[in-house]
Formats: structure tokens, sequence, C-alpha cells
């Protein structure tokens, strides 16, 4: 079966699917945003196994490694063959590896079925979830689509977090993983069938608009001419991946996104511990679900906040106000007002939600900076930042406390590369590769 035939019906249909693909693509998200409730499950991890807290974060760090780089051979896959069986191919993926990840007490099995097998799916189910909603959209609503499919990844701790928790006591914590991975395979795989990318609509618009260009373009060329003077070159939009990495300003957003999601995922994959040895406060689980509901929210706030005074502006906000509420979380103690549970839930949602922001953000700056034809592995290939930063910080979190006994350094070394973030921005313009007039 060829991609035009997996994507629409055996006769032309220009009916907008748009909504229909934005909330299962929302959906798919919320199942695989399981893997933001890893810091109430490995606070489960049977004593016997014999963890340490470095081991406890070695799952989580290798699934952001490998989510983020499958999200490259993801994002190609789903701009060839088409989102829903790439999506598809994701959901099946997470189950087996939850499935693996059930029937071990190894450190090593459980990283390969947790962090390798069920990273590499939620790779393939996020890649395929926000492009093929963005594209039945006009532009003015890129940031404001692509929060509401993301949302589903930030918001999937509200539920996700107390589910596994309630499974894990009333079972046991094997029995637990297996059920959230059958129950996800099977959430995915059958959201995936709704997701459809307007292929027939946007080649109608692409070649319509292609035609009306070549003629202005012949047009002013004529009247340039008759002037005696030179046309000039028109800007470049679309960006094939291979010369959206030889631009600059890929990697100042490939060093701002690795900073903005880093320092977030650090706090997330260390939240319910950081709850219990600063303030004494045992209910982690329910601080990780109020930083989902910010998470979620952020995303959707963010996006609809940038169409209207610009991605830069966002971003610097956002860099900032982390690097604040870092820095406010340091302080947080059983002996002062900051430590207690309203204040750290107050302050978990706001992490929450400048975390969820970048991931609104950067796909929507990298449809504006390089296009929507190659949308898909462009993206992948500036998110393998997000990856790369969560997997450091949340090392660096694990490894600080391991050799210091405190989280501070972590903090400290967060938030100064989140200023460093938010000063980059300052100078991000957008590309300025041009094309010759025809």
């Amino acid at each position: 079966m060829t991609t035009s035939e997996e994507t629409t019906e055996s006769k032309p249909e220009f009916k907008n699917h748009g909504w229909r693909v934005t909330f299962a693509g929302m959906g798919i998200n919320l199942a695989l945003g399981i893997l933001y409730t890893w810091s109430v499950i490995s606070k489960h991890v049977p004593d016997e196994w014999g963890w340490s807290e470095n081991d406890k974060s070695l799952p989580y760090m290798v699934a952001c490694l490998i989510f983020s780089l499958v999200m490259v051979p993801a994002g190609r896959m789903q701009d060839k063959i088409g989102p829903r069986r790439v999506a598809t191919i994701g959901g099946v993926l997470v189950g087996l590896g939850f499935v693996l990840a059930s029937m071990t007490s190894s450190l090593v099995v459980f990283v390969i079925g947790f962090g390798v097998l069920a990273g590499a799916g939620i790779g393939f189910g996020y890649a395929s979830a926000t492009p093929p909603a963005v594209k039945w959209f006009p532009p003015a609503k890129t940031g404001l689509i692509a929060g509401i499919v993301v949302s589903g990844f930030g918001l999937a701790s509200v539920y996700a977090a107390p589910l596994s928790r309630w499974l894990i006591i009333a079972f046991s914590f094997k029995t637990a993983i297996l059920v959230l991975g059958i129950g996800f395979l099977i959430v995915v795989v059958s959201l995936a069938q709704l997701i459809k990318p307007p292929h027939k609509v946007l080649q109608f618009i692409e070649e319509y608009g292609e035609v009306g260009r070549l003629k202005q373009q012949a047009m002013a060329k004529e009247k340039a001419e008759a002037e005696g003077r030179e046309l000039p070159a028109s800007k470049k939009e679309e960006f094939a991946p291979r010369e959206m990495v030889r631009t600059v300003q890929f990697y100042l957003l490939w060093f701002m996104y690795a900073c903005g999601a880093g320092a977030g995922l650090m706090i997330i994959s260390k939240l319910a511990a950081i709850a219990k040895i600063q303030a004494d406060i045992k209910l982690g689980f329910v601080l990780v679900a109020v930083l989902a509901v910010g998470n979620g929210g952020g995303r959707i706030v963010a996006g609809m906040l940038s169409d209207r005074i610009g991605r830069k502006a966002t971003m610097i906000i956002c860099f900032v106000f982390q690097a604040v509420l870092i820095i406010l979380l340091s302080q947080a103690s059983d002996k002062n007002g900051i430590g207690t549970i309203p204040a750290m839930a107050i302050i978990s949602a706001l992490i929450g939600a400048n975390y969820g922001a970048n991931l609104t953000l950067f796909p929507s700056i990298t449809k504006d900076f390089y296009g929507l034809k190659s949308f898909g592995m462009n993206y992948g290939l500036v998110f393998t930042s997000w990856g790369v930063g969560g997997f450091m910080l949340a090392y660096l979190a694990g490894r600080m406390y391991q050799v210091h006994q405190t989280f501070s350094y972590a903090y400290y070394g967060a938030s100064t590369l989140l200023i460093l973030a938010a000063i980059t921005a300052i100078f991000l313009k957008p590309p300025h590769h041009t094309i010759e007039a025809a």
C-alpha cells in the first residue's frame, strides 16, 4: 500500500480532519508521557533489588536519550511513509519494552526494556503526533496546535503518577509495569489509526501557491528589466535537513533546547526524592501530578503567547523565570515556608509550565525557520538536544547527590545554563539563506 493510499480515501477528499488528528495526537502523548512518572516509579523499586539512587536514574536517562535520538529517523519515516504507521510502531515498541521490564530485577535488562525499547517507542509515537496536526492549520495557529498536541505528554502524570503508585501498592512492582505496558500498547496503536496528514490538500495548495509565486516572480523580473534594475533574491522558506544543519541558528536552537529541557527533566526525574529529602514531604506523587498539570497547561499557554508576542520573547521569559524557580526550589526546607506542601505545589506547577513551554516553542520555531516540507526530520534533529540535555542534567543531579548528599550543585548549574540560554535567545534571528529570483 502506498503512502497516498494509506492517508486518503479512494475518492479525493478535502474534509478538514485537523481537530480529529490534533486530539488523537494529544491522546497518544497522554499515553507516552508515562516517562514523566519515573520519579514515582523509581521510588518503589524493591529494596531487595539493591539499586542505588544513581542506578534508579539510569533507565530514565537512557529512555530520554534513546527517545531523542530515535526522533531523527522517526521524523524522516513519518515524512516518507506516513505518521499512522510510525505511531503504530511506537505503540508496539513501548508495550514490548514494558513487558520485558516487568519480567526482570536486573538493572541491565530493565534498562533495555524501559530505556531502549520503550524509549524508542516513545520517539516513534511522539514524532508522529505533532507534524500531521500542524499541517492541517494555518501558520497563525502553529503555536496553539503544537501546544495542544504536546500538552498530552505533559499532562500524562496527572493520571499516570497516582495510577502507577496504586498498581504498585495494590499488586506488585512487576505487575504494575506489565499492566501499564499492555494498556499503552492498546491505546497508542488504536489512536494511531486516526492520524491522517492532509497530503492531497497540501499538495493542491502548494502547487497552486507555486504557480502563483512563479507568475509573480516573472512579472516582477519583467518589470525590473524594463526599469533597468536588478531584482533582489527572495528569502528561502524550505530547508532540507542537510541545509538546516549548515545554519548557525540550528546550533543556537540546539543549545537553548538542551538547557531548557535538561533543567526541567532534571527536576522531573528527582522531584519525589527532592520533596522527601529537603522538605520531608512523603506525598511526592502529588507534586509530580501538580507539575504535570503545569507541564500540560504551560505548553498550550506558551503556544498561544508565542503566536502573539513571538517565539523569541516567550523563550526569554520562560528561561529566566525557570532559573528563578529552580533557585527558589533549592531553598525549600521543612524549616521554612518554601518547604510547605502548598508552596512546593505552586513551585512544581510553575517549573512544569516553563519546562512544558519548550516542547511547544521549539517545534514551532523549527517550522517557522525551516519550513513544513521536511519538518518531521528537521525537528527530530533539533530534538536530539532534549535527550542530551535530559541525560546530562539528570545524571548530574544523581551524581552530585551521591557525592555531596545535596542537589544544590545541580540546581545552580541548571540555573546558570538557563540564563545562558536566555542570553542566546536575545541574539537569535531567522536564517537568511536566499534563493535566486526566477
